[in-house]
């Protein structure tokens, strides 16, 4: 680990211990108690200006925090954390690369949900297999250098399905849900010591990453049983060995959970600036200038965390909704530049971007509100591809990284509490302004936006700094430039009295810092600005120039001499990478900054469990220019070869600042030439070479999705159809608030026979005497459901539910379905209704049990007659016996095919009939349809390959399609609603060297064509150091599917 110096000290990670007696359990905890408060004092006492030192709870000193930030293992750290939820990648060994992705943006940590509902799927089951572990993660996590954020609810909200609450619990539990109901308690006790004892050993103490927890997600504390329900959250994970910080996340300016009843560790705030419309991403809400102020009298003592904040939307179905794309650019670079720094502005050292990956909403994981795909318009797509969004953050991070000044700020003054402070500082009364400064080094951070956040004009403004030195009085900034631009939606941190290096010392820059830091002894900095803009840095330069450095963009510069240094003034019109000052001790380098985010500083890791960690293990880094990717850097045969990994999307000028001891630099394994790399020098320690991909990477080429195999599976409304083995729905009781409309008593819920997710069957049964002519349904699906209701084998009509983009929401229909003549038969007749679930609600208001939803039939009345039995079916075996452990609950519904296994790959369907996909279901009649095919993939294992399956065929038709892939339900389409045409698919799903199975479950809505056109296509390809993808596919049994 290292001192707040950034000197590197010794340790070691404690060991496990083993089972001891219980009178050296008491004696061990009396020395330990010890221990950590002799080392708090000693690590503290000659802090004075650390005013509000806190313990984790006294139990490990390696995470503690003051009223400025979190300190680990003795070290300051500004927590720049991702959020990513590794059950909506469910590859496990595709979990490295997002990490990967993550660590090169310069963020030193991720925050992750565990989902209840998908590891605990049934009473007295936890399962942590396959793509539901958590040990993968916190590895690869070590593996990567990034601290761990663990949140485990057991709510979540997250955007699915109860807000992660296990399915069996809405219909188990009769008590209040997130309360101290005893039943609810009892509910979670498993899970929650389960979570916990997963995590225990992967705590920062024990040699792991885990270095929080929180404590359920959103909540209010004021409501009777909250406070309590907290409580008793704390204790289960106290007893199950957490002993790091438990926090909370408040969704407002609600002070909840920090003081009395429920009072976590650390506490932080939820924040989503711009909501969750992204309709018109051009129309902005204005930044929220009361965070540092609410910090200050709520929560002084602690630092400020924002558990998440906004970094894209969720997205509604709707025929109008505007996709991802539209909510990449309502949150996009110019939303980063104003809202994150506006983040920093109020002094937060602790943020959680939400979502840096979003993933894919597989299966049943989606609530209501939001389809398949949770893009979510991040930095990272779906595909896992880099965005904009990506470069822009990358260029914070880094920033954070260099700056270990910034970790210690006091909160000075700005623009709205101090008018006269601005108009002195501020030349411009348009121009809002907030001063941080570092108590110990001085160090001035002043943050600029427009007054008006909105604002899509160009200003300019100088600011008044107070004397740098004790010889010179105030300046005004720029000297020579100008002026400061800010180029409409755009924040700039001037920074003044930064000291970088080893040594070095830089009076002020208008110009923003990409990286600072050591390389070969020699201190180097890299600044950027808008290719379009003055910018200017004042410097103490040092050491012997290097003689022969030339520019071909010198006439871009214009130089100075003052009293602080030499000022340099960058004119516009700079593009790439300019050396500004170059000699034996010293390297500034200024580039555009577009030029500046194609630049990443991988760290080079020392030995030991933490040599990953950016300021614990290592604070030493390469600068490299051009690639798409850098994953890695390591110095190998006593340093004078560089190993760089990563990925490259076309050929690149590769832009190397390094050591003077490295002689040769391979990519991936291949050696670049130690006589090329001498002859590239365009500065001391700066080299440029070519790099181009290994093989052209438009060679990737898809099969067409042909010679599909067709069967029918809508055979329950066949006269001969067989529910003998169905559940019988006979309940009269239910434990979901809202209760039956109408009907004889008998509850059709699905959730309390077992059957939340997906598609459900019912079917109502009577006998007929020829007096019945209609019936009355009243469906509840969720939004944006459907249900399609037949009398024997005769279609009547389908219910259909709506979605919220339009704002005409639908959750539950009330229909009369009229009985055409000739429709009933002698003797026994059936109502089938096939019913779409959209998942369960999240909490609304104070109110969990708005998850307690009443899925199914919550009216039936029968014109002239009276039901008898009334049968239904969801998945097989229900959550208590469903027969695919490996994908999980969430997987699959009751359609006939799912129940048989037909989505699996290795079912034989060589019987089958002959049918496009596109020719829809057979006599355009309305009904249920499997559609399957086979394709063989031959993928080079060092391409990464970026596919996904798309729908054709415009928007407005009247059916459904589940798809599903090697048997993972990777995409719901609806073709009257959309707005989801494209659905990616990763490897490990699809297997990239081998045969695929795709299964289409088509459900027509109405008597009608519906002519679906579905192609696999290729969305980027990278030559890749990624990593060997594993698939976990398992093939189709017959046990247990006949139902």
């Amino acid at each position: 680990m290292t001192d707040e110096k950034g000197l590197l000290l010794g340790g070691e990670p404690q060991p496990h211990k083993p089972r001891i007696s219980l009178l050296r359990k008491l004696i061990a905890s009396a020395l330990l108690a010890f221990f950590i408060l002799h080392l708090t004092y000693k690590l503290f006492r000659d802090a004075p200006s650390e005013s509000h030192v806190s313990l984790s709870n006294e139990m490990t000193p390696d995470v503690q925090f003051d009223s400025y930030s979190l300190i680990l293992k003795g070290q300051r750290v500004f927590l720049h954390s991702g959020e990513f939820h590794t059950w909506r990648l469910p590859v496990p060994s595709l979990w490295p690369d997002i990490l990967e992705k993550a660590k090169a943006a310069g963020l030193n940590a991720i925050s992750i949900y565990t989902h209840m509902g998908l590891q605990n799927p049934a009473p007295g089951v936890v399962d942590f297999d396959g793509f539901r572990a958590l040990k993968p993660l916190y590895e690869a996590a070590m593996a990567a250098g990034l601290w761990v954020v663990v949140r485990p609810g057991p709510y979540i909200n997250a955007e699915t399905s109860a807000g992660g609450i296990a399915h069996w619990i809405t219909t188990e539990v009769s008590g209040r849900l997130r309360t101290n109901d005893s039943d609810w308690t009892a509910s979670w006790q498993q899970y929650v010591k389960a979570i916990a004892e997963e995590t225990a050993p992967y705590q920062i103490h024990r040699g792991g990453p885990v270095i929080a927890v929180q404590i359920d997600n959103e909540y209010t504390q004021r409501v009777e049983g909250h406070g309590e329900y907290y409580e008793e959250l704390m204790k289960a994970f106290r007893e199950a060995g957490i002993v790091v910080p438990l926090t909370y996340n408040d969704p407002n300016q609600g002070e909840n959970f920090i003081n009395g009843t429920g009072a976590v560790d650390l506490y932080g705030l939820d924040s989503y600036p711009q909501r969750f419309d992204c309709s018109h991403p051009d129309v902005w809400r204005s930044v929220y200038t009361t965070y540092h102020d609410y910090h200050m009298r709520v929560n002084p003592s602690q630092p400020w965390y924002i558990p998440e904040f906004q970094a894209g939307s969720f997205d509604a179905w709707g025929p109008t909704a505007p996709g991802y794309e539209m909510c990449a650019e309502l949150t996009g670079p110019d939303f980063q530049s104003v809202f994150n720094l506006q983040l920093w502005a109020s002094n937060a050292k602790m943020i959680n971007y939400y979502m840096f990956y979003g993933g894919t909403s597989w299966g049943a994981l989606p609530f209501p509100y939001v389809y398949t795909s949770y893009d979510y318009g991040a930095p990272l797509t779906e595909s896992r591809a880099l965005t904009s969004k990506y470069d822009e953050l990358k260029l914070q991070g880094l920033f954070i990284r260099s700056s270990p000044v910034f970790y210690k700020t006091d909160w000075v003054a700005d623009s709205l509490s101090d008018p006269a402070w601005a108009s002195v500082v501020n030349s411009n009364k348009d121009v809002f302004v907030t001063l941080l400064r570092n108590p110990d080094e001085g160090t001035q951070f002043y943050i600029a936006r427009q007054n008006d956040s909105t604002s899509t004009a160009t200003v300019s403004f100088k600011l008044t700094i107070p004397a740098l030195d004790t010889e010179s009085g105030e300046v005004t900034l720029p000297v020579i430039a100008p002026g400061i631009t800010l180029g409409g939606r755009q924040s700039k941190v001037i920074v003044t009295d930064y000291k970088f290096g080893a040594h070095s010392r830089m009076a002020w820059t208008t110009a923003s810092i990409a990286f600072a830091g050591v390389i070969g002894g020699r201190d180097i900095i890299l600044l950027h600005g808008d290719a379009t803009q003055h910018h200017e840095v004042a410097m103490e330069f040092s050491g012997t120039p290097n003689p022969w450095l030339q520019s071909h963009q010198d006439s871009l510069l214009r130089r100075a001499t003052v009293g602080m240094g030499t000022v340099v003034h960058f004119l516009p019109g700079i593009d790439g990478l300019v050396s500004v000052y170059d000699s034996d001790t010293q390297l500034v380098l200024f580039a555009d900054s577009k030029t500046a985010a194609t630049f990443w500083a991988p760290a080079l890791a020392s030995d030991g469990p933490f040599g990953a960690f950016w300021g614990i293990g290592t604070n030493e880094s390469v600068l490299v220019g051009g690639p798409y990717l850098v994953r890695d850097a390591e110095l190998e045969e006593g340093g004078k070869r560089l190993a760089l990994s990563g990925d490259l999307k076309e050929a690149v000028r590769l832009t190397l600042v390094l050591p003077p001891s490295v002689r040769s630099v391979t990519w991936n394994g291949e050696d670049l030439g130690g006589s090329d790399l001498a002859a590239s020098s365009v500065a001391t320690g700066v080299f440029e070479i070519e790099l181009a991909p290994r093989a052209a990477l438009v060679a990737v080429d898809v099969p067409a999705l042909e010679g599909w195999r067709y069967r029918d599976s809508l055979p329950e409304i066949m006269e001969d159809f067989d529910d003998a083995g169905w559940v019988v729905a006979d309940r009269t009781e239910t434990n979901v608030p809202e209760k039956m409309w109408y009907g004889d008593g008998r509850v059709l819920y699905g959730c309390d026979y077992g059957f939340c997710e997906n598609v459900v069957l019912w079917r109502g049964h009577f006998n007929a005497t020829g007096a019945e002519k209609s019936v009355n349904l009243s469906i509840n699906g969720g939004q944006a459901f459907a249900a399609s209701v037949w009398l024997n084998d005769v279609f009547l009509n389908t219910s259909y539910g709506n979605s919220t983009n339009n704002m005409n929401i639908i959750e539950e229909t009330d229909d009369k379905f009229m009985f055409p003549e000739g429709a009933l038969r002698p003797g026994d007749n059936v109502i089938t209704i096939v019913q779409d679930n959209m998942g369960l609600n999240e909490t609304e208001g104070d109110d969990a049990d708005t998850s307690k939803n009443p899925r199914g039939v919550r009216g039936f009345a029968l014109e002239g007659g009276e039901f008898e039995d009334w049968k239904v079916q969801g998945k097989v075996g229900g959550y208590m016996g469903f027969p695919d452990k490996t994908r999980g609950i969430f997987n699959e519904g009751g359609l006939f095919g799912e129940r048989r296994g037909w989505h699996l790959p290795g079912f034989d369907t060589s019987s089958w009939e002959q049918r496009d996909l596109s020719e829809g279901l057979v006599d355009s009649r309305a009904g249920v349809g499997f559609f399957v095919t086979t394709f063989t993939l031959n993928v080079e294992e060092y391409l990464d390959v970026h596919m996904a399956f798309r729908f054709e065929d415009p928007l407005g038709a009247p059916y459904r399609a589940l798809l599903f892939v090697n048997g993972w339900m990777m995409g719901k389409r609806v073709g009257n609603l959309g707005p989801q045409a494209k659905f990616p698919v990763p490897p490990g799903i699809l297997d990239y060297r081998g045969e695929n199975t795709v299964a289409v479950a088509l459900w027509a809505m109405q008597d009608e064509r519906v002519s679906p056109r579905l192609q696999l296509i290729v969305d980027g390809i990278f030559d890749s150091a990624l990593g060997p993808v594993y698939t976990d596919n398992p093939p189709w049994k017959g046990e247990g599917r006949a139902m």
